[in-house]
């Protein structure tokens, strides 16, 4: 079997291993690959297998690719396959639901701590030379934020908003949920299931752990912001589009949104022209949640099974069924 790996540099920049996929086959593994159809064909060639994780397997290249019977998604995310023409042609597509589910929720608490005590921006600060110089013992050069008995809405309460919740939990705070799944045997004293209105007005953090659905697409605008708390923090680590970017901007230089904290953005690459970037007190990282070294080889572990369930006739993960 020849097998493709058509954008494996942010998989495996080269600390792990594709020795798994090796032993399944002919294995040729592309650190990144221009997005355009006929770049993609003339990469994949006759191969049976691919892997990809934000090249667009489009109906065009499926087309001009005959030999193509299992395409593998580095990730859990799958909008860049159309898997209409997949299941079409018969080519099974897998995605990885689960692999990073721990990092990405401690991620976001790392952007909530982040926004309450600036650490980067004091630890600079001190090798500059400020606190030799501070007539003080200490100094602050933004207000800190203490947690316990605030209240986080996590919109999406699946494996990572869940995560989440029990990290925002143990730091003392509630949380309100929003999901049209619920369960009822995680609500407590501390976690209990709401609408979303009662979400926006009550919560002091709003953390996005939703898919991007049209009906989630935008969720965070300038209507729904104009229900929120004064000075509410907004932490989105999920999907870009969940939020109109240029209402969040206003909402931040108008101070009704005290900060944000982003992993994503719209269009990834950020343009230089996304008005997040100038916008005050908003932190923007550039879509490593999921990126933590051990997540990354649960990642290639689950994609290596992928395979072996789908040639042993068994697979697994389909999202084309």
């Amino acid at each position: 079997m020849k097998i493709v790996v058509l954008d494996g540099y942010t998989e495996n920049p080269g600390d792990l291993s594709w020795e798994g996929l090796e032993k399944l086959g002919e294995l040729t593994v592309y650190d990144r690959i221009p997005y355009d159809t006929e770049a993609v064909v003339g990469h994949i060639g006759d191969a049976e297998a691919v892997y990809v994780n934000k090249v667009p397997l489009t109906r065009e290249v499926m087309d001009a690719c005959p030999s193509l019977r299992f395409i593998g998604v580095l990730a859990t995310g799958y909008n860049v396959v159309d898997t209409e023409a997949a299941k079409e042609k018969g080519i099974t597509v897998c995605n990885i639901p689960s692999y990073g589910t721990n990092a990405v929720g401690q991620f976001a608490i790392g952007l909530l701590l982040e926004i309450c005590h600036h650490v980067g921006h004091h630890s600079q600060a001190v090798m500059e030379g400020k606190w030799t110089s501070n007539p003080d013992w200490c100094f602050w050069d933004y207000p800190l934020i203490e947690l316990a008995g605030k209240t986080m809405g996590i919109i999406g309460y699946g494996r990572i908003g869940q995560c989440t919740g029990r990290i925002a939990q143990a730091l003392g705070m509630k949380v309100l949920a929003y999901d049209s799944y619920k369960n009822p045997e995680l609500e407590s004293d501390t976690c209990l299931y709401t609408d979303l209105e009662e979400l926006l007005e009550k919560s002091d953090v709003i953390s996005l752990h939703c898919p991007l659905f049209p009906d989630t697409q935008g969720i965070i605008n300038k209507e729904n912001i104009g229900k929120m708390k004064d000075g509410v923090i907004i932490l989105n680590n999920s999907r870009g589009p969940l939020i109109v970017e240029e209402d969040l901007a206003e909402a931040l230089k108008s101070g009704k949104v005290m900060a944000a904290g982003l992993d994503v953005v719209s269009t990834e690459p950020i343009k230089p022209d996304n008005p997040l970037l100038s916008a005050p007190n908003c932190i923007i990282t550039p879509h490593i949640s999921w990126a933590s070294k051990e997540s990354r080889q649960r990642l290639m572990d689950f994609a290596v099974d992928n395979l072996v369930q789908f040639i042993n006739g068994t697979p697994v993960n389909v999202v084309n069924p």
